[in-house]
């Protein structure tokens, strides 16, 4: 399987539109009750506030129930539907093509073209000429009187270059605000396909080449001798001292493993290279964080869990680890791992002790280069990459992946879950 052969190449930022979507309802609210109330025109003014209403439902869904960060490329669509069709209803009701904010009802297919798909593009392209053909023929006559020259009425005349002036802006900010966002978006999931390709390179090089290349003879007995000079060192130092001596106990592990292969070169890494369950799975990662952490682990599963192994797959492993990681990372004293488990699906939480997700990016969790203006620990606080990458890998293996504040601990909580059909014909 191809690394990005199940992972979406076309989406764009939700908070982003969401804010450009309120931009576009609000002067639509004041462009209908400015020529109603001031203007003193004549149009069918109710039914046109009730199609803006339906607007900021569409956008308070997006804000409030919609729970992904990123918006796909069939989410994307049928939103951007929304907005061809709400802008054509007003412009029906207010003149058609012969209004000047006609411009507008092309926004939607003009910046879906350098975000969504080919395909997706060409469905928006295709509605809005059928729009445009629509209002061409049929519409409600202006609110404003033509039967004089156009020219000398100056509401209609100076709202031509409004109008071009407000696309133009409209537009550029379209392409910056996203051209932006995409090319961090890029930067990010390079980054994530060049640790993919380490670990995937390390896999193809078997079991005895993998555990040579994490534990190679001279590094680690520099590493020995430089533990022993510090002992010597910071001899009545107790907390350096306890920190040193874990560090050599890892050398001394790893001392180990280069002898086993040594005597037994067909000797194979079982985690790596065969099919387990995934409560075999966690406790695998469970077991390697103990081994470095002062932290206590909790984990819980049920008994009868769902023994059924599942293919073999450094994805899972790695997305799972990062986000077991991060609540090492951040909780006090313990982190809580339960798995839950049954015919229909598999579903894992995490959660720590610590101080939770700071309140300014918790609705953006799943970002690339993420800064909190809130955090209290700096030395601690990361860009979201390890969060971005997980929730990526994880996602791209068809799991839901759901991060907040923990409702009954003091600290962060991730849900991952899968439909079991999905996760065991990965």
């Amino acid at each position: 399987m191809k690394f990005f052969e199940t992972s979406k190449y076309h989406s764009f930022k939700k908070s982003t539109y969401i804010s450009l979507r309120w931009i576009g309802i609000i002067g639509q609210l004041v462009a209908v009750n400015f020529v109603y109330f001031f203007i003193n025109s004549s149009f069918d003014f109710v039914t046109s506030n009730i199609i803006i209403f339906f607007g900021i439902l569409s956008n308070l869904y997006l804000t409030f129930i919609y729970q992904k960060t990123q918006l796909s490329d069939r989410s994307a669509f049928v939103f951007l539907v929304i907005d061809i069709l709400q802008l054509g209803a007003l412009l029906y009701l207010s003149g058609g093509i012969t209004n000047p904010f006609i411009i507008f009802i092309l926004i939607p297919s003009v910046f879906s073209s350098s975000n969504l798909s080919f395909k997706t593009n060409t469905l928006l392209v295709i509605l809005t000429t059928i729009m445009i053909l629509f209002l061409t023929f049929m519409y409600e006559n202006l609110p404003i009187n033509l039967n004089s020259d156009f020219h000398n009425n100056h509401y209609f005349y100076y709202s031509i270059p409004t109008s071009l002036i407000i696309a133009l802006f409209f537009l550029n900010y379209f392409a910056m605000t996203f051209g932006t966002q995409s090319r961090l978006r890029k930067e990010a999931l390079g980054k994530m396909e060049e640790v993919m390709a380490k670990e995937h390179e390390l896999l193809s090089l078997g079991g005895q080449a993998a555990a040579a290349a994490h534990s190679l003879g001279t590094p680690l007995s520099t590493i020995t001798i430089i533990t022993h000079d510090l002992l010597k060192q910071f001899k009545g130092n107790k907390e350096i001292k306890k920190d040193i001596e874990l560090l050599n106990s890892q050398v001394e592990r790893c001392n180990e493993i280069l002898k086993r292969l040594t005597l037994n070169p067909i000797e194979e890494d079982e985690f790596i290279d065969k099919d387990i369950s995934i409560r075999h799975y966690l406790h695998e990662i469970i077991s390697s964080f103990k081994e470095i952490s002062k932290k206590k682990f909790i984990f819980n599963f049920d008994q009868d869990s769902n023994p059924k192994k599942i293919t073999k797959s450094i994805e899972i492993v790695y997305g799972l680890r990062n986000f077991i990681g991060n609540a090492n990372k951040f909780a006090k004293s313990t982190i809580f791992i339960n798995l839950k488990t049954d015919s229909e699906t598999t579903e894992i939480t995490v959660e720590d002790d610590g101080a939770g997700y700071p309140r300014d990016i918790i609705s953006k969790i799943g970002e690339p280069y993420l800064k909190s203006n809130f955090s209290k620990d700096k030395s601690k606080e990361g860009l979201g990459l390890g969060l971005f990458i997980g929730k990526t890998l994880l996602e791209k293996n068809f799991a839901s992946v759901n991060c907040r504040n923990s409702r009954t601990r003091s600290g962060a909580e991730v849900n991952i879950a899968w439909k079991n059909k999905e996760l065991f014909n990965i």
